[in-house]
């Protein structure tokens, strides 16, 4: 079988979609009889092994996004690869053409419904532009073989618009690379902290909708006892005292070793479409306080983390000191057991090979490879 993805959201520090594909890649490359190729955005083209870069002008501010403008040369890529089926990995140009290039040859489509379309652009256009929105997204995702969701949340959105079969298929994390072994005793002698302090982690973009503003103000509700690291690109400046900024891009190693150290991950994103770093933090063997919006809930079960009222910092503030009043340690090590159990991408991987396999009307080999695997 070959497979090709197609997706913008490929860039050098991009998150969860580019985590997903790697992911898929890898563990594909392991299976004999499958070919796989990603088709992404690129300075120029170029072509390796298994990966096409079409020529594309940079999205500006956008840490690396690149948009095509023009479906033909990513249709004339996909024809000469001649894949068995086509993922597309989000709602733009990549999409129309992974849909012309499955009509012309005969092979079907999946789009994968990673990005909240509709929320991203009635937040820059207003409540007005809603119904056309969700006229575009139907217009697109009822074309598709296969929809996917990485959550209940996000297949909801698509139900709103109209697209009505949609399947739930959740992200994975690597288990290895977020670990508890790689706690560090040492990070909090190096933040210039108390080796008893309460030390809370956020991992991620600066991003608005990341809402890191309730996290500045939830740690001056805290006071002086806890202490927050904010990790990751475009981070405030200024911050309460008891707030430490690395205010840069850092590779899963860095970001293992740092979830791992600290107590437990504090998430204030109310709109997140899945939350991969909810993952990666309870695979390290940490639970999370988070809010009880987007797709966090479902990522969260009763025992690794507690849950707040959004955009409200007395209520997370709140929520920190419960899960503090429990046994932290505890929390965590159930959080690494769930993840184990449920995200481990081997897991994932075999449940999206049962879904092409449907798709296209074959048994299920792939999947039962992975589980005997």
């Amino acid at each position: 079988m070959q497979i090709a993805d197609v997706t913008l959201f490929h860039a050098p520090n991009s998150g969860g979609v580019r985590t997903y594909l790697d992911a898929k890649r890898r563990r594909l490359s392991q299976l004999p009889g499958i070919t796989h190729h990603l088709v992404i955005p690129g300075r120029r083209r170029r072509e390796t092994k298994d990966c096409i870069e079409i020529p594309a002008p940079p999205l500006p501010f956008s840490d690396g996004y690149r948009f095509p403008l023009r479906r033909s040369a990513i249709v004339r890529e996909l024809v000469r690869l001649a894949p068995d089926i086509i993922e597309a990995g989000d709602p733009y140009v990549p999409a129309w053409a992974a849909l012309r290039a499955g009509r012309q040859l005969g092979v079907p489509v999946v789009g994968f419904y990673h990005s909240d379309l509709v929320r991203l652009l009635a937040n820059r256009l207003g409540a007005a532009a809603l119904p056309a929105i969700r006229l575009y997204v139907r217009l697109l995702y009822r074309q598709f073989d296969l929809v996917l969701a990485p959550s209940q949340v996000m297949a909801d959105q698509l139900h709103q618009c109209g697209v009505d079969d949609v399947t739930v298929q959740p992200l994975g994390v690597d288990l290895n690379t977020f670990n508890p072994a790689h706690r560090d005793p040492n990070l909090r002698r190096e933040l210039g902290l108390e080796e008893d302090s309460r030390l809370l982690i956020f991992a991620g973009r600066g991003a608005r909708e990341k809402n890191l503003p309730v996290l500045l103000r939830t740690l001056e509700q805290l006071g002086d006892a806890y202490h927050l690291l904010l990790v990751g690109s475009h981070m405030p400046k200024r911050v309460p005292d008891n707030v430490t900024v690395i205010n840069r891009f850092c590779d899963a190693a860095t970001v293992a070793r740092l979830l791992a150290s600290a107590d437990a991950l504090m998430h204030a994103g109310d709109q997140e479409t899945f939350g991969l770093v909810v993952l990666e933090a309870m695979a390290s063997g940490i639970p999370v306080v988070a809010v009880d919006a987007g797709a966090l809930p479902e990522l969260i079960p009763p025992g690794c983390g507690v849950l707040a009222r959004a955009n409200d910092p007395v209520a997370m503030a709140r929520a920190v000191r419960n899960l503090y009043s429990g046994d932290v340690r505890m929390m965590g090590a159930r959080a690494r057991r769930h993840v184990e159990k449920h995200h481990d991408w081997d897991v994932i991987i075999a449940s999206l090979c049962s879904h092409y396999e449907e798709v296209l009307g074959m048994p299920h080999r792939l999947a039962l490879e992975w589980s005997h695997g």
